[in-house]
Formats: structure tokens, sequence, C-alpha cells
């Protein structure tokens, strides 16, 4: 097994682990009268998301893609700085971070953390992990691939969730992210 499947191998461990996170806390949603909006999506991203890992570990094997090293140390570095970025936001909505969008009615918005900054900085995450991770074994394909397809996800996923916390609907809790 290579370094790169090794580390693609860690990444879906890391995404198991935020969906056994992403339930506890839709349960916890749930239980104070959240709804979910834009259900019609997810699964969409789910199998986006399976793709990108997917992909990182068969075009570098299909296509004898080498690891290029001024390539592959920058892009392993911003992909690590995604799964920082990522796990500060789970970590900064606690409860209210989820894989779908599930408002809770009557929450404060948050405006701490990384939210102090970008609204949604999660999905930064999203799009610099889903170009970095496949370039650092230089799968450019799918770099390429999960990123247009992911832009236009996010259009439709941003939309969605900045609808569903508008203050005119009078729920204002922040809670997806992927």
């Amino acid at each position: 097994m290579t370094p790169y499947t090794v580390l693609i191998m860690l990444v879906i461990a890391e995404r198991c682990a935020e969906l056994v996170v992403a339930r506890r806390n839709g349960a916890w949603s749930r239980a104070r009268g959240g709804r979910e909006h834009g259900a019609e999506h997810y699964p969409v991203m789910v199998g986006l998301h399976a793709a990108l890992l997917l992909g990182c570990l068969v075009e570098p094997w299909a296509a004898d893609r080498p690891f290029l090293p001024l390539l592959g140390w920058p892009a392993l570095v911003l992909a690590m700085a995604a799964q920082g970025l990522r796990w500060w936001c789970i970590g900064v909505l606690g409860p209210r971070w989820h894989t779908r969008v599930l408002i809770v009615p009557d929450l404060p918005l948050i405006t701490s953390g990384p939210y102090r900054h970008l609204r949604h900085p999660n999905y930064l995450a999203v799009v610099v992990e889903g170009l970095a991770l496949p370039l650092v074994h230089s799968a450019w394909l799918t770099a390429l691939g999960f990123s247009l397809l992911n832009a236009a996800l996010l259009t439709v996923r941003i939309r969605c969730e900045n609808t569903a916390l508008a203050p005119s609907r009078s729920l204002s809790s922040l809670g997806p992210s992927t």
C-alpha cells in the first residue's frame, strides 16, 4: 500500500467519523424542532464526495500518475489545512453542524471562529480539499472533475442554506456543512 493510498484511507476514516458526528447532531437538531431543507441534493453530494475519494485512488494507478514533489507536498499541506478548517467549523458549530441542511428555529447565527470571517467556511475547506487531495498524487482529472461538479453543487447548496437561514423565515441557526 502506497503512502498516498494510506492518506486516502485515513480521509475515508475521517469521513466516517464525520457521519457519526452528523448523525448525533442531526438527532439533537430534530429533537429541538430542526427541519431539513434541500434533501433532494443530498444524495448528489454524497455521490460526488465518494467519487472524489474513488478518483483519488483509481486515477494515479490507472493513469500511472507519478508523485511530483513540487506539486504533491504543497497539495498535501493544503489538504491538511482544509481538514483543520473543517474540524474547526465542526467544533465551533457543535451540535448544530451537520452534513445536511438542518435548521433549528430561533437559535442565533454563529458568528465566532471562522464564521467571524466567512459565512460558509466549511465549504471553503471542501473546495480546497477537493482540489488539493487529488493533486497530492497528480490526479489532475479527478481534481478538475470534482472541482467543476462541486462548484455547481455548492451553488445549489449555498442558495438552499442561505434561504433556510434567512431572517424572514425566523430560522437563524447555522447547521449544515460537508
